[in-house]
């Protein structure tokens, strides 16, 4: 029997039982329960055909099969049970994301080993002698255990991390270059103490702090937007808030939408706490994932900080769910599973009697509205910690003084950036483009070089010296002669990347020390993380990077931002067009002048009296909003109507528009709630990975039944097994 389970809430040996598994069967299947019984939620193993697979408990049987020809449960895992309101989260989120229940259960149980039982381990750890004979492969090994921070590894994990077979990792154990020590598996995290004294708080952060402490101690569900202005302490105000829950014994959750950004969160983490939380992101390690897993279902961890799958941990008690930067957009989940992680916290502490705090400088307008409207409390900070104000915020216009023929920081720009090297202080320069260029065009033919599998160009990344689609991550070889027509030394990149620009500025201010930072240009989540705490210790003059820049970084020494294409996400007709313009140019300026010097934001432009432009540099935010909201109202667009895309692929286009015709041609059931259908269209990049892409859209009013009119409309069709289609409820992006 598994520790944590009540007696008196026990199945009885041989009674029938529901048991989910994360197999793509739809539904529950009927076994017969274990000798000594077995209770709701329990983590099982389950035969299934030839296979024995993992699956929870989740309900009594449904009696369709007689108790004889059940078979039975193989055995009860030893992990605290699924309680019932995470049963409930999963089903309630697979209804409202239309997501099949076993999907929604493998997000839920992402973590090595959970049928392991419990005991000691073998690790490695570095510190032994250096080995006689250093290979390469060898030196990827140790460097692989030092970018975690020389934290135990298990063999198999250390080798894959390195990208080496195990004889590699074995050998350097022989050889005394590793050493292996014998650890207890899934120990808890070390208590946070919460009576620690946090940094002091201004009458604005306290007045915040003791409203969200009280949120916290009601012990009821609700929602609170925390909106402050870059640099105004969001963090230690919330933070009170997770200091109450651990106060009370129960569980938080902070959610970043950044893997870089939790290196300086978990060391303000220790420093306000005395103790590191537990981590959970693609840069944890399998071993710990599988930790902290545990130690959330069994209350051995007080404190998680994660990335947006965070939410379908196990946990015990959770009482708090904190999302920080909730406007960012990769709290949309796009591939897989598609939900937003913003909007199940809200579910998920619903259904716990939990609190949510939603932080951000910029919101989302789905949360603006609900603040305004009273669905969520609201909480505002409006001076920055500290002496310094908001940076002066200034519109470059390039019709009247543009940059030279080729290079693309203006005049202006340039004057600013030098001032500030001379000062000895750092400027950002800010472009939303990975890469060197984003087209590649033969001057002879006019060929734009485009991926093999996608209706995409490819995008030249010069430090790599390769061509990248980055739809489906293919590369390919810079080329010297056209694939079209073949001529040599004719092909010319077109439009900047960051790395173009770091060309410019390299020869523009020879002495300066640039920091480039991408996404593409780190191999780890940790050599990222470095990179960030070198500049803020003065590593860099010039910092260029994409909006991976704009996400709560502190750099004291930056006193300039210059955006050098504000007009770049103005372009297109994607409904959130202005709306995530406005939270870009605002996020990014809010990174100069955080310390004791004053900051500034340029932003070169060649419309500087567009709506948005305007707001950004008046600091009318709330004035945006509202004119935003009453735009997307007049239109019945979301936040004020409902969307559903339905997208279709297959490596036939014909099979595929054939099914999006008869799909519009069946539409009866979103008529019947009021609802208007778009499409089939190709989808704007009709082609990613060799399959094409279809896309249809519903529109509905806000209180229509959507989920089950989709489901209804969908059901009526067979869709051909080369075929996927995948629905994506409130889209986010329309690509």
């Amino acid at each position: 029997m598994a520790e944590g389970l009540p007696i008196d809430e026990l199945w009885p040996a041989g009674t029938p039982v529901a048991v989910l598994t994360t197999e793509p069967l739809g539904r529950p299947l009927d076994y017969r329960a274990p000798e000594g019984g077995v209770g709701p939620g329990a983590l099982v193993e389950v035969p299934l055909g030839p296979r024995r697979v993992l699956g929870v408990v989740w309900g009594p049987g449904t009696g369709d099969f007689p108790v004889e020809r059940l078979r039975p449960v193989t055995r009860v895992l030893e992990a605290a049970p699924f309680a019932e309101p995470l049963r409930n989260f999963l089903t309630r989120a697979a209804d409202y994301t239309l997501t099949p229940l076993p999907a929604m259960l493998r997000l839920a149980t992402r973590a090595p080993g959970l049928a392991d039982p419990p005991g000691p381990r073998k690790l490695l750890i570095g510190g032994g002698q250096p080995p006689a004979r250093m290979t390469d492969a060898r030196q990827r090994v140790l460097q692989a255990l030092e970018d975690f921070g020389g934290a135990p590894l298990a063999p198999g994990e250390l080798a894959a991390l390195a990208g080496v077979g195990g004889a590699v990792v074995r050998g350097l154990v022989a050889a005394g270059g590793l050493v292996e020590i014998d650890a207890p598996r899934d120990l808890p995290y070390p208590a946070l103490d919460p009576a620690r004294a946090g940094k002091p708080l201004t009458a604005d952060q306290e007045a915040a702090a003791q409203t969200l402490r009280a949120s916290v101690a009601s012990g009821v569900y609700g929602t609170t937007l925390l909106k402050g202005v870059t640099g105004s302490g969001k963090t230690e105000v919330y933070l009170e808030a997770v200091a109450e829950t651990l106060r009370a014994g129960r569980q938080a959750l902070v959610l970043l939408p950044e893997i870089a950004l939790t290196a300086d969160f978990l060391a303000r983490v220790e420093e306000r706490f005395g103790a590191r939380p537990g981590e959970w992101h693609s840069g944890v390690t399998q071993t710990e994932r599988r930790r902290l897993w545990r130690m959330a279902g069994s209350g051995g961890v007080g404190l998680v900080v994660g990335a947006r799958s965070a939410l379908f941990l196990p946990f015990r008690d959770l009482a708090l769910i904190v999302v920080d930067e909730e406007h960012d957009t990769s709290y949309k989940q796009e591939d897989g599973v598609l939900y937003n992680a913003r909007d199940m916290a809200v579910l998920r502490a619903s259904l716990t009697d939990a609190q949510v705090i939603l932080a951000s400088a910029t919101p989302c307008l789905e949360t603006w509205v609900n603040a305004e409207s009273g669905k969520y409390a609201r909480v505002d900070l409006t001076a920055r910690f500290g002496p310094q104000d908001l940076p002066e915020m200034r519109a470059l216009d390039l019709r009247a003084s543009p940059p030279e023929a080729g290079r693309w920081v203006g005049p202006e720009l340039g004057h600013a950036v030098g001032e500030r090297l001379a000062r000895g202080e750092q400027a950002l320069l800010f472009l939303n483009r990975r890469g060197y260029a984003p087209v590649t065009v033969c001057r002879a033919c006019g060929q734009q070089i485009g991926c093999d599998q996608c209706d995409a160009r490819m995008v030249e990344h010069r430090f790599l010296k390769r061509l990248v689609c980055h739809q489906c991550g293919a590369t390919k070889p810079l080329p010297t002669a056209c694939p079209s027509c073949g001529v040599e030394g004719r092909l010319a990149a077109v439009g900047p990347g960051v790395e173009r620009l770091a060309e410019e500025v390299a020869h523009r201010w020879p002495e300066a020390r640039v920091a480039v930072l991408s996404s593409d240009l780190f191999g780890s989540a940790r050599a990222l993380k470095e990179r960030f705490t070198d500049i803020a210790n003065g590593g860099a003059d010039i910092i260029i990077g994409t909006q991976i820049v704009a996400k709560g970084h502190n750099f004291p020494l930056l006193t300039l931002v210059g955006v050098i294409d504000a007009d770049l996400g103005l372009q297109g007709s994607d409904l959130r067009a202005a709306e995530r313009t406005f939270q870009l140019m605002r996020q990014v300026a809010g990174r100069a002048g955080r310390a004791d010097r004053a900051g500034q934001a340029m932003l070169q432009t060649f419309q500087p009296d567009h709506p948005v432009l305007q707001a950004i540099l008046s600091g009318e935010e709330e004035r945006f909003w509202r004119a935003e909201a009453a735009e997307r109202q007049a239109i019945g667009m979301p936040p004020f109507g409902r969307l559903a895309a339905i997208i279709l692929s297959g490596p036939d286009v014909a099979q595929v528009f054939d099914l999006g015709g008869e799909l519009a041609r069946r539409a009866a059931p979103l008529t019947a709630i009021g609802a208007q259908l778009f499409g089939p269209a190709p989808a704007p990049i009709a082609r990613v990975r060799g399959r094409h892409r279809v896309r249809l859209l519903v529109k509905a009013p806000k209180g229509a039944p959507l989920q089950s009119a989709v489901a209804a409309w969908i059901a009526q069709v067979r869709v051909p097994a080369a075929v996927r289609l995948a629905v994506d409820i409130d889209p986010q992006s329309f690509y």
